[in-house]
């Protein structure tokens, strides 16, 4: 029953990170020139387009899952790489829920002061998962496994030759995610990157909580 409490208060933040990740994506490659996400009705802060339904029931059942990702067409890119506009729009998932988190903390240090007030402690408790889905959510995909952003980040900084390498990866890249998966991996991974980042981010928001 707490776990199913648990998830009901972080729901409204997974939801949010999903959809704000998701449109990031759609809206630079829009910006670049790619209008296939608006054909498709990704330029929405409506969580329900971003959606993957199976991806979204695994979460609840395994604590682990995806929203559906952005179709994204390089060739219609303007005065811009293809590799540099994958980059860029690779990295502006991960940017927009790192954005986000500096966000809740800045309101979770506002509110802090005000705790003990009804109001206050009605939206700390939606605060705190926000801020630490969005940071595991841009931490996760920043790990350089197709078909997660950080692959595609990685393409973007290597020169094309060790670009090529990282695509060729890339029909085995859900078998890798489930190895890590399977194995706990991801917690070694995840782990560490999160207590970076997330001091990172407190340091410069100036909060201790």
């Amino acid at each position: 029953m707490e776990s199913f409490y648990n998830m009901l208060i972080a729901l409204p933040a997974i939801l949010i990170a999903l959809t704000f990740h998701e449109y990031a994506h759609g809206w630079v490659a829009d910006r670049l020139g790619d209008r296939t996400p608006f054909y498709q009705g990704r330029l929405t802060l409506n969580p329900l387009p971003h959606i993957d339904w199976v991806g979204f029931l695994m979460l609840f059942i395994f604590h682990f899952g995806w929203a559906k990702p952005v179709q994204v067409d390089p060739r219609n890119f303007k005065n811009v790489s293809h590799k540099k506009g994958m980059l860029l729009v690779s990295l502006a998932g991960p940017g927009m829920n790192l954005l986000l988190a500096v966000l809740g903390m800045l309101l979770l240090k506002l509110l802090v002061p005000f705790q003990n007030v009804s109001w206050a402690g009605l939206l700390i408790p939606l605060l705190l998962p926000l801020i630490y889905i969005n940071v595991i959510l841009a931490v996760f995909n920043l790990i350089p496994v197709p078909p997660l952003d950080g692959s595609k980040i990685l393409a973007g900084l290597l020169p094309d030759s060790g670009a090529q390498i990282i695509y060729s990866l890339e029909r085995y890249g859900p078998l890798i995610l489930i190895v890590l998966l399977l194995t706990n991996s991801f917690s070694k991974i995840l782990n560490p990157l999160f207590n970076v980042i997330d001091t990172i981010l407190r340091v410069y928001v100036g909060i201790s909580v």
